[in-house]
């Protein structure tokens, strides 16, 4: 009786729960809009594939760094953590790359991380590999980047762009997440509207304290960045040598 009993718990915490999940599980989307999110996905991951060899061209050492930002998005994407509603949560990690390098890597960088998730992981899926990299590496990375810039020209401190990025990155993730659900399940009764607003319930209970976490970490490890190598990092467009020397 025991056996069974561990047997059906260790069941129901490893099988993926498939629509409560940030990356979107496989086979899970219909077929229509796994088309749809194929197609709107694919011109920012061939803008990104140009935007990453203009980057090693110009500076062949930058291979590390953006190797470092594909790793920390893998790091912090893959970290799992349940809620209480019954869904899972993770951060990202995607704001990183896109205050150092801009959008578009971050659109080949993540679609990266999301298959070796798909396939090591079994945390997303193949099938919604469109749909997710539309809401991890295309909404994230461009909301992080218009912040980051934004909060520059305003005359923000560095650290204070940086959280506002990555965090904002983060939940809009989420709420991108939420509406391809809503838009492939609407409720009934209620439709699009009740769909929507029932997953974006369901994630932000623990979504919230992980984007401001996330924000966090990311002024941490740029700041550990910039200690390490200041002068490549104020080289990149997205560290603006005025701002370099805010903490």
């Amino acid at each position: 009786m025991m056996r069974k009993l561990l047997f059906s718990t260790a069941i129901i915490l490893w099988i993926p729960r498939m629509a409560m999940a940030m990356h979107i599980a496989e086979g899970y989307l219909p077929l229509k809009w796994t088309l749809i999110w194929d197609l709107f996905a694919l011109p920012f991951v061939i803008l990104g594939l140009y935007s990453i060899r203009k980057l090693v061209d110009a500076n062949p050492r930058l291979k590390m760094l953006l190797g470092f930002a594909g790793a920390f998005t893998f790091v912090l994407s893959a970290l799992k953590l349940p809620s209480v509603t019954g869904s899972c949560s993770h951060p990202t990690g995607v704001g990183l790359g896109a205050i150092l390098f801009g959008p578009w890597v971050m659109s080949v960088l993540g679609m990266i991380v999301l298959i070796f998730q798909a396939l090591l992981l079994a945390h997303g899926g193949i099938t919604t590999l469109g749909a997710n990299t539309f809401s991890m590496a295309v909404v994230g990375p461009v909301t992080s980047y218009l912040i980051y810039r934004g909060m520059n020209k305003i005359g923000s401190p560095r650290w204070l762009s940086i959280f506002l990025a990555a965090s904002v990155g983060d939940l809009l993730t989420y709420v991108t997440t939420s509406l391809q659900l809503a838009l492939a399940f609407p409720a009934n009764p209620g439709g699009f509207n009740a769909s929507f607003l029932k997953f974006m319930g369901i994630f932000a209970v623990t979504q919230v304290p992980l984007a401001i976490s996330e924000g966090l970490l990311t002024v941490l490890v740029l700041n550990l960045l910039a200690s390490y190598n200041e002068e490549m990092l104020t080289g990149l467009l997205m560290i603006p040598k005025e701002a370099h020397h805010e903490r």
